[in-house]
């Protein structure tokens, strides 16, 4: 075991002591062993990672990290100084191909599965990008609009696809366009007032910053860089997912400290890798997307080593992750047993400039396992999207607003846990799925359930990733138990509904827990209605709703409770109540929000997972990862009660106005 140093004044030919240290991170990426430690200072490396092997279990790992106290920054991208003015404030540049090799992101386009279009007018969007001292450009629609740069006033909407005007308070756009020849890719810009040659002008050159190039490259270490200028190609659960950073279908990587940013597409990868399929709809046409998901799962489990010996088991805490065109975190298979904690995530698909249905902070397809625990997500197009086989998940004391969308769970069976989050935006929750638990939120937006009966999902044996079964979402089977659901009524709130278009006909939403009225209130009552339906199989349940278990919630505001909820408290006031969560210039979040005495006086019962009812299509309890019963008693800030304790994620909120930093 030893320490590989890399400088940026260092020599490839040293041998990594401080006296002779490397130049460059791939090759100590090369010859690091079990146990060495790739201690890399203070500098700029501009180069793809891409280690040759991994460590040897958790105790033996492989370990980058930047030097202590030291600025350390990897970028996918190189500067450009060789800009001519051609015409006004249009600048123009000719780069050899050689520059790219096999990867010129300048030809390639963001395409394939689940991509609803590319750019304002449809026309494509490539991977390039353009960068003014940190500020990315926008792609134009062709050279004479870098010409004449249009004010930006339209984009393409989060929730339909369609383009939809957004504000421009300055006009002021920078643009790009590119032209690849047979030798050289040229690339002309607006760059308004600035002088390109003067100031840092960079272009994304390289794939990934930090990834292997092999598959099963296990129990590796990245610590401390600043990670920037990928260009990441879309990444839906169909195809191979690269990141910016990423582990490319290993186990046991820590990804920490980090500050991560301009990835064309996704930031951090769990996801799947090649062989498993690869945007075989957008190449085929010859299937539904869902059916070549549903490949992917077996293919992954029987050929690809999709077990939890395997694959896996990630830690990815305390980094920063922003400006991304599609995902700070994305994986399918691949994120299965891992953690997810102290991140902060923003502006994530906001610069619209495509839109497709793998968008969000946080992305996962089969979170088997996984728990995403307190994390900062704002200002991002979707929070977390939990997308098929949420199995033994849990969200936990995450502070999310100002997104289009919070949370979004969708054709799941559960058991999944949600406990003492803060959904604070227009649109808070949605569920598509079976089998969650909802536990002692704040919900200051909608609330949205629906069935889907067309497409079946695996799940799995309990901490496995054998599947034992499908089935279709049914809605319900939930347990809704001790949150705060802030209605429409609040002091400054929106009037318009989050839910515009796009909306399927099954839904139902609303600012509570109201959004299950109709559905039985137990098990016992749900197997009545079977019993009064029999003789027959599959067609009695296709007409059935799923039984919901609701108690002890607290709605304001205008927000409205289950018809047949136990111990529910309506605190509504006149004036309303005040919702908002502000971030003040160091980054903090804090939370406000009036409560009323009842409010404040309600009291949720002690509550373990053991108290909750199995969920129905599984038959299976819910549990922590290690099998235990999950303790909901500690909340949003880190404070425990065993007792019984006020609604809600914050157990110190009091009666009256409050104002807690909760970030």
């Amino acid at each position: 075991m030893s320490t590989l140093h890399v400088t940026v004044d260092g020599d490839d030919t040293g041998d990594g002591s401080t006296q002779r240290p490397l130049r460059t991170i791939s090759y100590a990426a090369e010859i690091a062993v079990p146990g060495d430690v790739v201690r890399v200072h203070a500098g700029e490396y501009r180069e793809w990672v891409k280690p040759a092997r991994g460590g040897r279990d958790d105790r033996l790992r492989i370990t980058y990290e930047a030097a202590p106290d030291e600025h350390v920054v990897i970028k996918g991208s190189e500067r450009v100084d060789t800009w001519r003015r051609e015409s006004g404030s249009v600048w123009r540049a000719e780069v050899p191909n050689a520059l790219f090799g096999e990867w010129n992101p300048y030809q390639r386009e963001v395409e394939g599965d689940w991509l609803v279009r590319s750019g304002d007018d449809g026309s494509p969007r490539h991977l390039g990008e353009v960068y003014l001292n940190g500020v990315a450009f926008y792609e134009a629609d062709g050279l004479e609009q870098v010409k004449e740069p249009s004010r930006r006033t339209t984009a393409v909407d989060d929730r339909t696809g369609q383009v939809r005007p957004i504000p421009d308070p300055d006009g002021t756009r920078y643009v790009w366009w590119a032209e690849v020849g047979a030798d050289t890719t040229t690339i002309w810009a607006n760059f308004q007032d600035a002088d390109p040659n003067v100031e840092l002008t960079e272009i994304n050159v390289r794939r990934s910053v930090f990834q292997p190039e092999k598959t099963n490259v296990d129990y590796v270490t990245v610590r401390g860089f600043e990670l920037a200028h990928a260009a990441t190609p879309w990444a839906p659960p169909t195809a191979d997912q690269p990141g910016l950073i990423g582990p490319n279908w290993a186990k046991g990587w820590i990804i920490e400290d980090n500050l991560i940013h301009h990835a064309k597409c996704s930031a951090i990868s769990l996801g799947k890798e090649q062989s498993t399929g690869d945007n075989d709809f957008t190449r085929r046409r010859d299937k539904p997307g869902y059916q070549y998901q549903l490949e992917s799962v077996f293919s992954a489990r029987n050929y690809a080593g999709w077990t939890k010996e395997r694959i896996g088991s990630h830690i990815v805490r305390n980094n920063t992750i922003h400006d991304c065109g599609q995902n700070a975190i994305v994986g399918n298979l691949g994120c299965a047993f891992s953690r997810i904690s102290g991140n902060t995530i923003y502006r994530i698909a906001e610069k619209r400039d495509f839109y497709g249905h793998e968008i969000g902070g946080i992305k996962l397809h089969a979170a088997i396992d996984v728990e995403i625990e307190h994390n900062h997500i704002h200002d991002c197009a979707l929070g977390i999207w939990l997308d098929w086989q949420t199995q033994g998940t849990r969200v936990t004391r995450n502070v999310m607003h100002h997104n289009c969308r919070d949370l979004y769970v969708e054709v799941s069976h559960g058991p999944y846990v949600v406990d003492h989050n803060v959904f604070a935006s227009p649109a808070a929750i949605e569920s598509m799925s079976d089998g969650g638990a909802y536990i002692k939120n704040l919900v200051g937006g909608t609330f949205l359930v629906e069935p889907v009966m067309d497409r079946a999902t695996p799940y799995h044996a309990p901490h496995s990733t054998e599947v034992t079964g499908f089935a279709v979402a049914y809605g319900g089977d939930d347990r809704v138990i001790g949150n705060i659901f802030v209605g429409p009524d609040r002091v400054g709130a929106e009037a318009e509904s989050p839910y515009p278009a796009g909306t399927g006909e099954a839904a139902v939403w609303g600012y509570g827990s109201e959004v299950y009225d109709g559905h039985p209130s137990s098990a016992e009552e749900y197997l009545d209605e079977v019993k009064r339906q029999l003789p027959g199989d599959l067609g009695i349940f296709l007409g059935l709703r799923n039984p919901v278990y609701i108690s002890d919630n607290v709605y304001l505001a205008g927000a409205r409770a289950y018809a047949e909820e136990r111990d529910a408290c309506a605190a509504d006031r006149d004036g309303g109540t005040d919702l908002a969560v502000r971030l003040s210039d160091d980054g903090a979040a804090w939370l406000t929000i009036t409560l009323p005495e009842d409010a404040a006086r309600h009291r949720v019962p002690p509550l373990t997972s053991a108290d909750l009812e199995r969920v129905r299509m599984l038959g299976l309890p819910f549990e922590g990862a290690d099998g235990r019963p999950i303790a909901f008693d500690t909340d949003l800030l880190g404070a425990r009660s065993e007792a019984e304790s006020a609604a809600g994620p914050i157990g110190s909120l009091q009666a009256g106005a409050n104002e807690i930093r909760v970030w």
